[in-house]
């Protein structure tokens, strides 16, 4: 499987333009990240039209808040990636709940406005962890952020990323010990 390394410092140097409202600095933010970013939200949602909303809430979400990028919480790539993760597990708890049926108590209701998981952009543990992660396998990191973000069995991932189960037990569990190795640093 072929891997392109995006330019940290371009990143870095488009996200300062898109802070000052420069789009053509913007456009070529999309250009350079939304395939990644797509990906990112079609592997965790598993749905197209859910992963096309994510896609584009992820994007507005750049263009109205690339002025709190820091580099001492990451990887440019990292933090848009982070955003994209965040806002496609919004959308399916919000999906979930509307799906549910019936009344939905106030806490399970979706908040436009920034929350926790938002917030935890911004604070260098978000930043580590997206880090740590960025630092796994694809495999560890895919069987990981669906096992626990999408809430697939063991035996749903082995079926979904079509391995034996027994490997992919092996990627998660040794993915969980390089986070906490990671984190722990």
């Amino acid at each position: 499987m072929a891997t392109y390394e995006v330019d940290q410092d371009h990143l870095l140097r488009l996200l300062a333009a898109v802070a000052q409202q420069d789009r053509r600095a913007f456009e070529v933010l999309y250009e350079k990240m939304s395939s990644r970013m797509f990906g990112l939200c079609l592997k965790l949602c598993g749905q197209q039209d859910l992963a096309e909303e994510a896609l584009q809430d992820s994007f507005v979400r750049i263009w109205h808040h690339a002025g709190e990028y820091h580099q001492d919480r990451g990887a440019p790539q990292s933090w848009m990636l982070s955003i994209a993760r965040y806002r496609t597990l919004d959308l399916i708890r919000a999906r979930k709940v509307r799906q549910g049926g019936g009344e939905a108590t106030p806490e399970a209701l979706h908040d436009e406005r920034p929350g926790p998981l938002d917030e935890s952009l911004m604070v260098s543990g978000a930043a580590a962890l997206n880090g740590c992660l960025e630092e796994l396998s694809d495999s560890q990191r895919d069987s990981i952020l669906l096992s626990y973000y999408r809430c697939l069995t063991h035996e749903e991932l082995a079926t979904a990323l079509d391995t034996p189960i027994g490997t992919v037990k092996s990627w998660i569990r040794r993915g969980l010990m390089a986070l906490k190795r990671c984190l722990e640093r």
